[in-house]
């Protein structure tokens, strides 16, 4: 009896033994196949505009991960009813539900019951791939028994409902509840909660999307279970089971209008924060940017409109940003009519910048060097520089002609004499002032004729400085960057640098005003200040075709480009007209967006305004006639139209044979006197409009002094 009992005693220390040695082993195992790293689960970022309004979520996995006590109670029951009773009991695997599961298998004669514990399913979806190995069943084991070793269970659970499938690209309890109910796990009702539980078994089949009746009766299976495990009351399960399923489905929104500017959001966290495209994904950031959401809508509505693209084909592209003048963020950016992700971003193509090239590289520099003021005069003539003879489109010159009218006309001749009396290497010091590198050595510099070409975002950045009394400073798109816990890892820093004085800046914006007003971009309307130049190339193997077409513009608060060409030209494939068409364009987005409409400029103080153009109108016709004092003096008094602009300055000469000499002027007046005349003579007067901002002198018109017994 004694040696029974002795060995008896013998085995079940030996069992013992046997049995420590192998939890030592799955513990010591633990740390090979459980990797912690796997646990760092992927989590949708947000990006959200300035105010913080969410704008999309960004996702390998549409994750949003949320603590366990965010999540109701009986959500948490609903799960544990279903999917592991004894869940709270157990430290990992649960022995009774596998002999139960083996049971009922045995009595069905095929497998009706799972036996696998949340840990196990928890490790399984995280460690583990879906083969069915003994190998693999026995590592879910280890690595399930490990987790319990590490983790509470509440750690486990939280974990779990995190990580689980819901179908319809929702993962984890919070994004399910989003996408069925549109609203936060935390205000789950009862049986909303049990709808979910019944989920993750099967989603393509449980799912109340696609087969809501399977799923309401997967819900009511849940509500008994919940009513079984004293979870619920069996009056309150009755009644719950009673109910109908009431979804509230968050669909997906396709955003085409939204791609351009989230693959810019990606290139530049990877390029200026060093942030991957894959992390972006999955790493549950907060990403604010300074979007502006209806603006870029209606940016992209508008671009897919035919009648704003004139080409010999639909296939016509463009592009088009608008940067905010403050902060030189980007508000909105469409990269072409039909881009599609990762494709062909044609803001960020050079292109021949045509005539939006000459008040940056030719007018703003020539001015801030002091060498020409807006009102001085440029030659305006048909001048060979060596091999290259620039020629105005319409073929007509003046002569002479002041940079403001240069600029609204857009006078080629004289901006290429204006760069030649500058000199190319000052205007490429400015050009690199404002982030615009060219390798070129020619005066077709003047014109947009490089070998490169420029982008749009780059002509919008470099118009931004006309706009912010002559400060420049990079454009961004992602203003801050926050992690999952709400540390902000990255920030645009980027601060203005001075490339032109407030007094240059602010010449620039009044002529350019001028070209929307009565230039080269008086097509289309805008109820606001305006400022803005145009641009076309010639395509020249067709005569009247054009390769590119711009507008780059500017209100008080927002500066922008806008391309339009092919992205190839041939003779099938060029534009049928110019920059008329981008203009419009641009005046419409603005309009139709309702940016800084009825919005004026505001000058900068201690700047001095830049008066309108005076216009020097032609004399039509001069009188003379005398006129007596009471003294008996008689005066010849000269008489003309009376000048609309009170600027204009009169000049009257005296004709002395081939001489004629200066006798007065008078300003803004249509007569001049001449006191004390000899009333016999027979002297010639000749009345001269002069210009007192060019200098210049206008037509003049002769009278001849009458005689005194005409003048009766």
């Amino acid at each position: 009896m004694k040696k029974k009992l002795l060995v008896s005693s013998i085995g079940v220390l030996f069992t013992v033994i046997i049995a420590f040695l192998g939890y030592l082993f799955i513990i010591f195992m633990g740390d090979y196949v459980l990797d912690e790293e796997k646990l760092v689960m992927n989590t949708a970022s947000t990006l959200v505009d300035l105010e913080g309004n969410e704008i999309t979520k960004l996702y390998i996995e549409n994750r949003e991960l949320v603590k366990l006590s965010e999540v109701p109670e009986h959500v948490q029951n609903a799960f544990i009813s279903v999917e592991d009773q004894r869940f709270y009991k157990h430290h990992g695997i649960d022995v009774q539900a596998i002999g139960r599961a083996v049971y009922k298998d045995i009595l069905a004669g095929g497998k009706v019951e799972g036996g696998s514990t949340i840990t196990q399913q928890l490790a399984k979806n995280i460690f583990l791939t879906n083969d069915k190995t003994f190998f693999r069943k026995t590592k879910e084991a280890i690595i399930a028994i490990n987790l319990e070793n590490r983790y509470s269970k509440s750690k486990i659970l939280e974990m779990y409902l995190n990580q689980v499938y819901f179908g319809h690209g929702a993962y984890g309890i919070q994004a399910a509840a989003k996408l069925y109910f549109n609203k936060d796990v935390s205000d789950l009702t009862v049986e909303e909660g049990a709808l979910l539980a019944g989920i993750p078994k099967a989603p393509s089949t449980y799912s109340p999307i696609d087969h809501i009746e399977k799923s309401k009766e997967r819900r009511n299976v849940i509500l008994k279970l919940m009513a079984d495990q004293k979870y619920l009351t069996y009056d309150d399960s009755v009644r719950k089971q009673g109910k109908t399923v009431k979804l509230n489905v968050n669909k997906k929104q396709e955003s085409p209008w939204l791609t351009t500017y989230l693959d810019m959001v990606f290139d530049e966290a990877k390029e200026k924060y060093a942030i991957s495209n894959e992390e972006l994904l999955r790493g549950g950031y907060t990403i604010t940017v300074p979007l502006k959401k209806e603006l870029q809508k209606t940016a992209f509505d508008l671009f897919q409109k035919g009648e704003y693209f004139p080409g010999t084909d639909d296939s016509v592209q463009g592009a088009f940003i608008l940067l905010d003048n403050r902060t030189g963020g980007v508000l909105a950016a469409i990269g072409g009519r039909d881009y599609v992700p990762k494709g062909l971003n044609r803001l960020k193509v050079t292109r021949q910048p045509g005539s939006t090239f000459k008040p940056i590289a030719v007018y703003a520099p020539s001015i801030e060097k002091k060498l020409f003021k807006p009102y001085s005069l440029l030659k305006d003539e048909k001048v060979a520089y060596g091999d290259y003879t620039p020629t105005n489109i319409d073929n007509q010159y003046a002569g002479a002609v002041s940079m403001f009218d240069a600029i609204i006309q857009s006078k080629n001749a004289a901006a290429v004499w204006t760069l030649s009396e500058l000199g190319i290497n000052h205007s490429k010091e400015y050009l690199e002032k404002i982030g615009i590198s060219i390798e070129d050595e020619g005066l077709a510099i003047a014109l947009g004729g490089l070998s490169r070409g420029v982008t749009p975002i780059q002509m919008a950045n470099a118009y931004r400085t006309f706009a912010t009394n002559g400060k420049y400073s990079e454009e961004h798109l992602i203003s801050k960057i926050e992690n999952r816990e709400g540390e902000i890892i990255a920030s645009n820093d980027s601060k203005g640098k001075e490339v032109l004085t407030p007094q240059t800046a602010w010449q620039m914006k009044r002529m350019l005003q001028h070209v929307v007003t009565e230039g080269t971009a008086k097509n289309g309307d805008f109820p606001g200040d305006l400022a803005g130049k145009t641009g076309t190339t010639s395509y020249t193997e067709v005569k009247g075709a054009a390769k590119d077409a711009w507008f780059v513009g500017f209100t008080e608060n927002v500066v922008g480009a806008i391309w339009m060409g092919y992205d190839k030209t041939d003779e099938q494939h060029h534009l049928t007209s110019g920059s008329a068409y981008p203009t419009k364009l641009f005046k419409d987005i603005l309009t139709t967006a309702n940016i800084d409409k009825n919005v004026t400029f505001k000058k900068p103080k201690n700047v001095k305004d830049l008066e309108n153009p005076i216009r020097v109108e032609k004399i039509e016709q001069v009188q003379a006639k005398y006129t007596f004092t009471p003294l008996g003096l008689i005066t010849l008094t000269l008489e003309w139209e009376e000048p609309k602009d009170k600027r204009v300055e009169y000049r009257i000469y005296k004709q002395n044979g081939a001489k004629q000499e200066l006798v007065g002027t008078v300003k803004g007046k249509g007569y001049f006197e001449i006191p004390y005349t000899n009333v016999f003579s027979a002297t010639t007067y000749i009345i001269v409009p002069y210009n007192v901002q060019t200098k210049e002198e206008g037509e003049g018109k002769a009278v001849s002094q009458p005689h005194l017994l005409g003048n009766r």
